[in-house]
């Protein structure tokens, strides 16, 4: 060994390498100029807010309750190789075979009206997408592209920016204050469609990052492909479930609003939609169910309704390859589908901050085609691939 391998010095190994002849199977390695703390990032300070107008409130106000509106699917419209959004794009992968697309190149502030019907129909096709350092989409930019898709929602019940003239956008926020909330709900019950209890759920909803943790301090948001649930059913469970209707409510979050001294701006509401429901653009079913607000499966005991629950909300939560993961970096927003999809939040984030703002449109009051198609089964037989096996029964020797 080395002479200055076995000494302690105060000089630094370069130094030290100055006054040393080494054998040629020496080697002097470099100090690397990163500084890496595992599992911890820098908590950045926020003495002049740029967003402060759009910190969260929550109004006294009381609106009346919602009726059907018109509601016309620009996604019928889109191309269906999406040309016209693509003509400006440097780059779009899929995250996995079910869900989740990026696309690099496109500045939502700029869409003519026929890449706006593209990435509405992209979106219904694909479930989520995604879209990097979005500088020039400010919150105008954000309810006008969503007003083009149809009604703005108005959430009863979470926050809006304190600027006072924009009460149909939810808030996100959270900084070094929030509470933990973590330990109140279990993880599938985290899982949700967004405010499916309404007459007309919400269809395309775009969430916009203002500040958050860098990259590796959580807060990620995960989608998961309600197109792919239903193709993991067998075909009886695919029949028996297109027969059921399920109860949609919003109680919960009505009561978890007063527990906190909230008001709730419109009378919560227990809306009935089909289980099975058929997509108006792309004509595939998917599931339409939603851990966090179906309380009761119609017309079965409540035995066979709790098992139904429990079994879709295994196979929301649990099925890592109808799963797209988005690590959000500033700007970034994010555009999917709530009839199709569920997304959950990770938490963990703590003390950063993670502000975002959301449009979310209404759609069609939810319907099932017995015509429909199953996504999976179209696009196997477009791409020629092997048809599921979905015998469970056996033995297997599976690893990864």
């Amino acid at each position: 060994m080395a002479p200055f391998m076995q000494e302690s010095s105060t000089h630094s190994v370069t130094e030290a390498a100055k006054h040393l002849t080494l054998s040629p199977s020496v080697s002097i390695k470099k100090q690397s100029k990163l500084v890496y703390e595992p599992g911890r990032t820098s908590v950045e300070n926020h003495p002049n807010y740029e967003y402060d107008d759009f910190r969260p409130i929550f109004p006294d106000v009381h609106w009346e309750p919602l009726t059907e509106v018109p509601y016309e699917d620009r996604g019928v419209q889109g191309d269906p190789q999406f040309r016209n959004l693509l003509a400006d794009a440097t780059d779009i992968f899929d995250y996995n075979p079910k869900i989740g697309t990026e696309i690099h190149g496109v500045n939502l502030n700029k869409l003519t009206n026929a890449q706006k019907d593209d990435l509405a129909r992209l979106i219904a096709t694909r479930g989520v997408v995604f879209f990097r350092d979005q500088t020039d989409f400010d919150i105008a930019a954000q309810r006008q592209l969503g007003e083009y898709f149809g009604k703005l929602h108005k959430h009863a019940t979470t926050s809006v920016p304190r600027r006072g003239d924009l009460d149909d956008v939810h808030v996100v926020y959270n900084d070094e204050k929030s509470k933990d909330q973590r330990a109140k709900f279990t993880p599938t019950f985290l899982w949700h469609s967004d405010v499916t209890y309404e007459i007309q759920p919400p269809s395309y909803t775009s969430l916009k990052l203002l500040s958050g943790p860098p990259r590796g301090g959580g807060g990620d948001t995960l989608w998961s492909s309600q197109y792919a649930v239903y193709d993991m059913l067998s075909p009886g469970m695919q029949k028996y479930l297109e027969g059921l209707e399920a109860l949609h409510s919003a109680q919960i979050q009505a009561d978890g609003s007063i527990a906190a001294g909230r008001t709730v701006r419109r009378e919560p509401v227990t809306t009935k939609h089909p289980l099975i429901r058929t997509h108006s653009v792309t004509g595939w079913k998917s599931v339409f169910f939603n851990p966090g607000f179906v309380t009761d499966i119609v017309g079965v005991p409540k035995a066979e309704s709790n098992a139904i629950i429990n079994y879709l909300n295994e196979l929301i939560a649990t099925t890592p390859e109808i799963h797209a993961r988005f690590q959000w970096q500033k700007n970034d927003v994010a555009f999917w589908d709530n009839r199709i999809c569920n997304h959950s939040a990770s938490y963990g984030f703590a003390p950063h901050r993670r502000h975002a703002v959301r449009v979310a449109v209404h759609a069609e009051r939810p319907v099932f085609d017995p015509a429909g198609k199953s996504q999976e089964e179209e696009l196997s037989a477009r791409y020629g691939l092997p048809r599921v096996n979905k015998d469970g029964s056996g033995q297997s020797n599976y690893n990864d």
